[in-house]
């Protein structure tokens, strides 16, 4: 296998650049360029040199194959930070021998390959070295920590069981089994379809969580949508003026909402118009509200909620233009800044309340396995309750571990076996 390199940090000029080699030959390359090195997982002052000229000064760092992040022989080179030193080193090790750089992601490919991580964890760290927010970091840190890996294998270690119970009837039908295993069989499948049903339930919040909710302004043309928009933006985000009709895209602005990303959706005023491009604006708006997670109702003083888009509950409903309106509860105003700390803190608490019932699988991928797995236990419950054949309904669960294979690696038979042993303690 090669051994491959590449520059662990971001690029550019930075206080400190770390350079990571992975692969059977990294302490030899090590070697080459710093002499010996410290004892594994200790750091050591290493000076870099090539042909006899000192090129850094490096804290270096080795790991023996079996206790690093890859799996492999690994070695890290703490540089400084210049893009001159940087670009040395990676050419020294390029130059040598069985040395190449390394592919996107081929560092984590290779932890996964050898048993470093499962793949949900691979997934886990993607969107933790993508987080913006604190909500997005803690659900990335708990897959890559490997909390879906251990809800699956506690779905499989069930599914196993049941697989193995089923198995003994049939591959000991002559001899006498001690007790019915259909009953325990069938609560093992219950258990864990109820269990993937609740991670379905809870997988749209995740996924809000991870790309980041959406929340629509919406009302008639001259609320003062856009002016609030600018507002929590803190910038001139989207275009405002005293002329009805004047947004008609939709504005978006990404802020941090306590934690959870939010992007807030500036929408063109909600009117009946003989206006062909703004009409169609005005459509743009009720599909965006409508597929919105929320909806801020911003109404004028008196008026009501007259237009298509349905209100939902968790939305909001202000009084527009507090400044003009005399304000109080419910009143906002983004000319002055009136009532937006209450408004934000009141969103803040609605998608803060979802977001506590999130699941632990936050990809499309993840809620396939989950889903496929479900109806395959959902089959193998109704087989059993008439009374199928136990060869169908072990069939069933095999298809449902398959599913779940996805997130956690493999069962193989002899797992199987083994359990079947063990349970029944049967000697041939």
């Amino acid at each position: 296998m090669d051994t491959i390199f590449a520059l662990a940090t971001a690029r550019g000029r930075a206080g400190v650049a770390v350079v990571r080699v992975s692969g059977p030959g990294a302490g030899t390359a090590a070697r080459a360029l710093v002499g010996d090195l410290p004892p594994a997982r200790r750091a050591g002052l290493r000076a870099v040199r090539h042909a006899g000229e000192v090129i850094d000064q490096a804290l270096v760092l080795w790991f023996e194959a079996g206790a690093s992040f890859t799996g492999e022989e690994v070695v890290e080179l703490h540089l400084h930070g210049s893009m001159a030193v940087v670009q040395a080193v990676l050419d020294m090790l390029a130059a040598m021998p069985g040395l190449r750089m390394a592919e996107p992601g081929e560092f984590t490919r290779r932890a996964l390959e050898n048993g470093r991580l499962d793949l949900a964890q691979v997934e886990g760290l993607a969107d933790l070295i993508d987080s913006e927010t604190e909500a997005q970091r803690r659900q990335a840190m708990r897959v890559f920590s490997g909390a879906l890996g251990r809800k699956a294998e506690g779905w499989r270690h069930d599914l196993v069981r049941a697989a193995a119970l089923l198995e003994a009837v049939i591959d000991f039908a002559d001899e006498d089994v001690p007790v019915d295993v259909r009953p325990e069989v069938l609560a093992l499948v219950d258990g864990v379809a109820e269990a993937l049903a609740a991670e379905e339930a809870g997988f749209g919040v995740a996924e809000r969580i991870r790309d980041g909710f959406e929340v629509a302004i919406v009302g008639p043309p001259n609320a003062g949508k856009s002016t609030l928009l600018n507002r929590i933006a803190g910038r001139e985000a989207a275009l405002t003026s005293d002329i009805p009709g004047t947004t008609r895209d939709v504005i978006e602005v990404r802020i941090d909402l306590e934690g959870l990303a939010v992007t807030l959706l500036d929408t063109a005023g909600l009117r009946d118009t003989g206006d062909v491009i703004e009409a169609l604006g005005v459509d743009l708006a009720r599909r965006r509200a409508e597929m919105a997670d929320m909806r801020i109702f911003l109404l004028p003083e008196g008026e009501g909620i007259t237009d298509t888009v349905a209100a939902r509950p968790g939305d909001l409903h202000l009084r527009a233009k507090a400044d003009l309106s005399g304000g109080g509860a419910g009143a906002v105003s983004g000319a002055t800044g009136q009532g937006v700390p209450e408004m934000l803190a009141a969103i803040a608490a609605e998608l803060g309340r979802r977001a506590a019932g999130a699941a632990t699988i936050t990809r499309a991928r993840h809620r396939d396995a989950v889903l496929a797995a479900r109806v395959a236990l959902q089959d193998a419950a109704e087989m059993l309750d008439r009374g199928v054949s136990e060869e169908i309904v072990a069939s069933e669960l095999r298809v449902a571990i398959g599913r779940l294979e996805s997130l956690v690696g493999k069962v193989d038979i002899e797992q199987v076996l083994d359990e079947v042993f063990a349970s029944f303690c049967i000697g041939k």
